[in-house]
């Protein structure tokens, strides 16, 4: 079976096309800078990267380019050959438990939490919507990054407000990037040979979030009832004081609803020194930017605090992983969360750190806690669900 899988970021989207059951990708490629300037995106088939500098102002004009790129490098002859579709869907609320057949119903429920996810859901929505476009007839499958982290128990996913907010409005601690932290705790879990281990998994892109595993199920994640909570990301603050809002927009005469539009797309990395991309500020930090250097500082300090946390609520973590963009790729990010967590007993090995998306190990034999690198594959878990429910 074909199944196409579609996972739009908020500034990025990856897709494949993979052979299930065989697990054998025939595609992939990532569009990267959505809406900045500067986008882009790479392909790779049969061993090959091919670069495309393409202007994409909208995940529906990276969707065009994916059609083409599967009929000009002959991944198929016609779009009529992808079997299924499976959609990464940020935001399934309480709803959606598991990965879900996707009908005009599901489509119309999630609807109702764009207003959670206002950076990522509309993209995905609008993808879809495409999509069916594209490949009349063609099952297609939803995703949540909400599902994995349902395992959470009350006194972590509730907050300390009225419970009334919470049976009426579903006001609790959902999670995000599941799909990402899924994978990751399986591929740890393979490669280290064990089912029990405590895992805190950090997904570092320009959405991150930080993830306490225990033997697969989840205690603890960092982002919260939206995508905005948890860690400094590149346009999202992480946690604030809620009583900035109606201070922001009381001294400024802005809504609500643009304060809520500045802390998601201008806060975090572009919120300090102007640059959502990390690469960007890592060059800024070069030439000796100072607001580019407060600004990778305040990532740093909130990245350790989110990881000592959850080592204390697993009552000692047995692994460590870095994943995402940043994650997989900056060696220097790395290695200063290495260093500002060298209380937890981390270990940091320079020599090992010289490389970009390979799994790796990257601290010394002797380190409390072993910190690996593992390259996430949201793509692969997508494709798995799509088949397994559309092969029911």
């Amino acid at each position: 079976m074909k199944i196409l899988t579609i996972n739009a970021g908020s500034s990025s989207m990856k897709f494949s096309v993979m052979e299930i059951p065989e697990n054998k990708e025939l595609v992939n490629g990532y569009f990267q800078r959505i809406g900045i300037d500067g986008s882009f995106y790479d392909v790779k088939i049969n061993g090959e990267k091919l670069h495309r500098d393409v202007v994409l102002t909208n995940h529906l004009q990276a969707l065009e380019c994916v059609k083409k790129e599967l009929l000009e490098l002959g991944v198929v002859k016609s779009l009529d050959e992808i079997d299924a579709v499976g959609h990464r869907l940020v935001h399934g609320g309480e709803e959606f438990k598991s990965s879900t057949l996707i009908t005009d119903e599901v489509i119309e429920a999630c609807k109702k939490f764009t207003k959670l996810a206002p950076l990522h859901n509309p993209a995905m929505l609008a993808c879809i919507e495409a999509s069916k476009e594209a490949f009349p007839g063609t099952p297609m499958v939803a995703v949540f990054d909400t599902s994995f982290h349902q395992s959470m128990d009350a006194v972590n996913y509730l907050y300390p407000i009225p419970y009334e907010w919470y049976k009426k409005y579903g006001v609790r601690k959902y999670g995000f990037h599941g799909t990402s932290h899924k994978f990751i705790n399986r591929e740890i879990s393979n490669k280290l040979g064990r089912n029990d281990l405590k895992v805190i998994s950090c997904h570092i892109g320009s959405g991150a979030s930080i993830c306490a595993i225990d033997s697969g199920k989840v205690v603890d994640t960092s982002m919260g009832f939206s995508p905005m909570t948890g860690i400094m990301m590149g346009t999202r603050p992480g946690d604030i004081d809620a009583s900035i809002v109606p201070y922001v927009a009381e001294e400024s005469g802005m809504t609500i609803a643009e304060v809520m539009n500045d802390l998601n797309k201008h806060s975090g990395y572009e919120g300090i020194c102007g640059k959502s991309d990390s690469r960007d500020v890592e060059d800024a930090m070069a030439k000796g930017d100072e607001l580019a250097i407060l600004a990778q500082k305040m990532y740093i300090r909130r990245i350790a605090n989110y990881i000592a946390m959850y080592n204390n609520q697993l009552e000692g973590a047995d692994v460590i992983v870095l994943t995402a963009g940043v994650g997989e790729n900056s060696k220097g990010t790395r290695k200063e969360i290495c260093e500002a967590i060298k209380t937890l007993g981390v270990e940091f090995d320079e020599s090992l750190n010289d490389f970009r998306g390979e799994f790796r190990k990257i601290t010394k034999d002797s380190s409390k806690i072993p910190v690996y690198v593992v390259p996430t594959n949201e793509e692969l878990m997508i494709a798995l669900d799509t088949y397994e429910i559309v092969s029911k």
